[in-house]
């Protein structure tokens, strides 16, 4: 097979891998329904933010970092850390009232930082590029750089869609909510973000206790 032809065969496989993560519930899903509410296209703000500390981490273990990202240590700080902001974001959505959610607002800067801080708030983010992405890297090293950004590339690419198509469902359907309805999305959304958090945070102390 030609080079070009491996390296779509590995990109397949890239976003295939990429896909099976990025569709798992988690803190990002659960930011871009309630920010979906607002807007359509806030799916594809939050994969920006969500960009802004992915791709600097691959490209961080690409030269060697990956050991880093799983001392006790910093899995224990990040996990502290990330515990707190979650539980934060959790009592802030469940305390505002559903139509804020509804109204047409500048959410641009605000659904960006959300991504980033979700994604920086999550320490299995971390362990995962740690442990599934550093054999990614791995294999996409055998392309050269051109490699390690289209894998960058097309990783994120996998981000932005299903983000977007999210942000997307909830801004089309959210006309046929009731108030109900709408509480009960971002009452289970807040759920979802306190849970991790509180997750996050126990994991954090089990591991400092145990190290």
């Amino acid at each position: 097979m030609t080079y070009f032809g491996n390296l779509m065969l590995f990109l397949g496989t890239v976003a295939t891998v990429s896909l099976t993560g990025v569709m798992m519930p988690g803190p990002v899903t659960a930011i871009t329904v309630t920010k979906g509410a607002q807007h359509k296209a806030a799916g594809v703000r939050i994969a920006v933010g969500h960009g802004m500390i992915e791709l600097p981490v691959i490209a961080l273990i690409y030269l060697g970092f990956a050991r880093f990202l799983v001392i006790p240590e910093v899995k224990i700080s990040v996990g502290l850390a990330g515990g707190v902001v979650l539980i934060w974001m959790a009592v802030y959505i469940f305390r505002t009232k559903p139509t804020f959610f509804s109204e047409q607002k500048k959410t641009s800067k605000n659904s960006v930082i959300a991504g980033l801080g979700t994604t920086a708030a999550n320490p299995y983010f971390f362990l995962w590029w740690a442990t599934v992405g550093v054999v990614l890297i791995a294999n996409a090293r055998m392309f050269g750089t051109m490699g390690i950004v289209a894998l960058g590339v097309t990783h994120w690419l996998c981000d932005l869609a299903w983000l977007y198509f999210i942000s997307w469902l909830v801004f089309r359907s959210k006309q046929l909510w009731t108030e109900r309805v709408h509480r009960l999305v971002f009452g289970a959304c807040a759920v979802v973000l306190a849970g991790f958090g509180s997750w996050f945070i126990f994991s954090s102390v089990s591991l400092a206790i145990a190290s």
